[in-house]
């Protein structure tokens, strides 16, 4: 056993301790957060202008600050981009995480020396939580792969630029470095498929002992290692035990991922955003028995709101606490931050499964969903109903799959179009689309009435070429990195898109 693996020991224990700690007192945890973030930007041109002074209780803060998204914000971060101090946090972000929205274009999303240690220790924590919890730490001695975008920044009037994978690179602990991969000049290649080559070409002959990525762009890195050797994963990294993601649901991507392996493996499921660390998976999951979630991290610079998502529309919607939410309500995610967001609406839906302690899966996009007929699916029913159709054709195997309605086909009712790229297609498309229907019937009772009352006809699978997903995303310059494909729409942007590649 190295060093790395006996050293954590004791670091995982303290760090487990911690955790039980906070998570045992989950509501004087946000409240200290809560008093934290209001003494501390009291005098901010926010602060001021939205009475922090005056401001002693939660129904004080509803009453001064409003919802917001990014563009609600973005005359205070361009004030900050132009190196104005005080704005929204106390003197200048460190960074700006630079993303890319589907409204507001580039986002600029602050970090500052305040709240980067949380979305470093998150993911360091959510490694030493599987370590004290398994007892597992072997992997920290062998190469550590982390599949992300490139660290390159640029500077803007004293704060750096970068992609969020990128600034947290900045940040890897120096006894991690020498076993990180891949190396610098790999990592900072622009063309996504050039930079997959060449890690590939850098770590085949290497002991990687965890692999990081969101999914999709894993199963790339995977698929050019067996091309290229024709062996499966684990012959090639024997000793690969820890696979670590988070971006996407997993479950979509999880066969195929691990055939290709060639083993099962342990798996930790991470919530990181540009706008804070929100929360792991401290539990290894026995799927048998359900989704256990993730653990919501309740004193890591964040206070929550959560806004019912069925009610997020409203003129005046809700905004609840953590005291105040219920398991199994769809809620859309409002952040407050220390690094100076306010009333923060991400777009993100959870769902709690646990509150003791609190637990969240991630249950779609408040604005990712159909309701083209009022039917309002969101993206864990379609993933459910996916995951269900699959287990009873188990020579399926997915790749990519996305869904949009069409309102108005060239013949008969109107309907649900899955474009699914298969890995392995069904023996029998047919029964497999009535299949996924039910599913999704059972699992949303406004598209069953739907269906039932002749107002659509069942769905229709699409079948796509393979690469298809692949192909589309490189058209429109998001290939690769923090890059995802949206599981459903409103809309036929991304389905007219993806027409070319559809199997005659």
């Amino acid at each position: 056993m190295g060093i790395r693996s006996v050293l954590s020991k004791p670091l995982a224990a303290w760090v487990a301790k911690e955790q039980r700690q906070w998570s045992l007192q989950p509501a004087e945890s946000q409240r200290n957060v809560f008093r934290q973030l209001i003494e501390s930007a009291r005098n901010t041109a926010f602060g001021k202008d939205h009475g922090f002074g005056d401001i002693k209780t939660y129904r004080d803060f509803q009453e001064r600050v409003p919802v917001a998204d990014y563009e609600d914000l973005k005359k205070y971060i361009e004030r900050v981009k132009g190196g104005e101090k005080d704005v929204l946090w106390p003197g200048q972000p460190l960074y700006f995480a630079k993303t890319s929205g589907t409204t507001s274009g580039t986002k600029y999303i602050p970090i500052s020396k305040e709240s980067i240690p949380y979305h470093i220790n998150g993911a360091r924590n959510a490694l030493l939580n599987y370590v004290h919890s398994t007892g597992s730490s072997k992997f920290l001695d062998g190469k550590l792969m982390f599949l992300s975008g490139s660290p390159e920044m640029k500077k803007e009037n004293g704060i750096y630029i970068g992609r969020l994978s990128g600034i947290v690179n900045h940040h890897v602990p120096g006894y991690l470095r020498t076993n990180q991969m891949p190396s610098w000049e790999t990592n900072i290649i622009d063309d996504w498929e050039t930079k997959v080559d060449t890690i590939v070409a850098e770590t085949l002959d290497k002991d990687m002992t965890l692999i990081s990525g969101i999914p999709p762009w894993v199963q790339m890195y995977f698929d050019k290692i067996v091309e290229r050797t024709g062996k499966k994963i684990k012959d090639v990294f024997p000793n690969f035990s820890l696979f670590v993601y988070g971006g996407v649901n997993f479950e979509p991507y999880r066969a195929k991922l691990f055939e290709t392996i060639g083993k099962h493996i342990n798996s930790i499921e991470t919530y990181p955003a540009s706008e804070g660390f929100i929360a792991y998976q401290d539990l290894q999951a026995d799927l048998s028995q359900g989704n256990p979630g993730l653990l919501l991290l309740l004193n890591h610079g964040i206070w929550y709101e959560f806004i019912p998502a069925d009610q997020y529309f409203e003129k005046n919607p809700p905004r609840l606490t953590i005291e105040d939410v219920e398991l199994g309500v769809n809620y859309a995610v409002v952040m407050n931050t220390n690094a100076g967001l306010w009333g923060y609406s991400i777009g993100d839906t959870v769902q709690f499964v646990s509150k003791d302690p609190y637990r969240i899966i991630v249950s779609g996009r408040i604005k990712h969903f159909i309701s083209a007929f009022g039917e309002h699916v969101i993206g864990s029913e379609v993933e459910g109903a996916m995951r269900a159709a699959v287990s009873k054709y188990p020579e399926v195997e997915l790749i990519e799959f996305t869904v949009a309605p069409q309102v108005t086909p060239a013949e008969g009712l109107p309907l649900h179009e899955w474009f699914v790229e298969f890995a392995t297609p069904p023996k029998d498309l047919a029964a497999f689309e009535k299949e996924l229907n039910l599913q999704l019937q059972h699992r949303n009772t406004y598209y069953d009435d739907l269906i039932t009352g002749s107002v659509l006809r069942p769905l229709e699978i699409r079948p796509l070429q393979r690469g298809a997903f692949q192909q589309y995303m490189k058209s429109q310059g998001k290939l690769g990195g923090q890059n995802k494909v949206p599981r459903l729409s409103n809309d036929r942007k991304l389905a007219d898109g993806l027409q070319a590649y559809v199997v005659k």
